[in-house]
């Protein structure tokens, strides 16, 4: 087999969500296949920036809310500061949680704002760049529940099945460009967002029993996953759902 497919080398990735747990991780595991990396976080880039230059890779930080800022013009400061944009990783969220009959709608826009408005207005003008240079990969962290009801963050479960529908409308409009965009779903991970759910442990029993590998995800559990959907080696998948949960949803 040809590893040469993994290879990042030359290429410039943005990733959102940048300065911790998922897309902390994600952003080492592009820097490591040879990528420079664009990191965009609401604290910027913290200890990422560190990690990303210690594996010689040139790391680009941009600060930015992306509840509250241009979106467009983000992706804009990227290209310019990084001259393009190869690949684009999508990873900002955020949940909020609450019985449904309780959710607010300051919860439910706050929600929209940073899981899908500003996911589709940076991707739309960094797919501008990507159709002029000949092509791309996106890559949009999805969730497992892309794919199931949930319970208790209905706002969250409504903007990942958006995000999920986004990325199989993008897949087959800018496949003709050479661009493949894909999805990646995360199972139930040791992140902050998981942290208050975390605090329940009948909760955190009851879900583990349901993971047939027996633990919750590590976000280095998705390092693989990403570079694979990064590189050449997956030039053929196009809007496509890589589920990463332990087996979770095959239970």
């Amino acid at each position: 087999m040809d590893f040469s497919l993994f290879s990042l080398e030359g290429k410039t990735a943005l990733v959102t969500g940048v300065s911790r747990g998922l897309g902390q991780a994600m952003a080492l595991a592009l820097a490591k296949a040879g990528a420079d990396i664009v990191g965009v976080g609401l604290r910027g880039m913290g200890d990422t920036r560190a990690m990303v230059e210690a594996e010689g890779r040139r790391a680009y930080e941009i600060q930015a809310d992306l509840a509250s800022c241009d979106a467009a013009a983000v992706a804009r400061e990227a290209i310019q500061a990084a001259g393009r944009v190869d690949i684009l990783v999508n990873n900002a969220g955020v949940i909020k949680l609450s019985p449904a009959e309780e959710h607010t709608m300051e919860d439910f826009d706050a929600v929209m704002k940073v899981n899908l408005r500003s996911l589709f207005l940076l991707t739309r003008e960094i797919a501008v760049q990507m159709i002029e240079n000949g092509g791309g990969k996106i890559i949009n962290t999805c969730s497992i529940q892309s794919l199931q009801g949930g319970s208790g963050d209905a706002a969250y479960v409504a903007s990942k099945h958006a995000v999920h529908g986004l990325t199989r409308a993008w897949a087959n409009e800018w496949g003709k460009y050479h661009i493949q965009v894909n999805g990646i779903a995360p199972g139930y991970m040791v992140t902050d967002n998981t942290a208050k759910l975390r605090q329940n442990q009948e909760a955190v029993d009851d879900i583990t029993s349901r993971i047939p590998v027996g633990r919750w995800g590590q976000p280095q559990d998705l390092m693989g996953p990403v570079v694979f959907l990064a590189s050449h080696a997956s030039d053929f998948v196009n809007g496509h759902l890589l589920v990463v949960d332990g087996g979770y949803l095959n239970t």
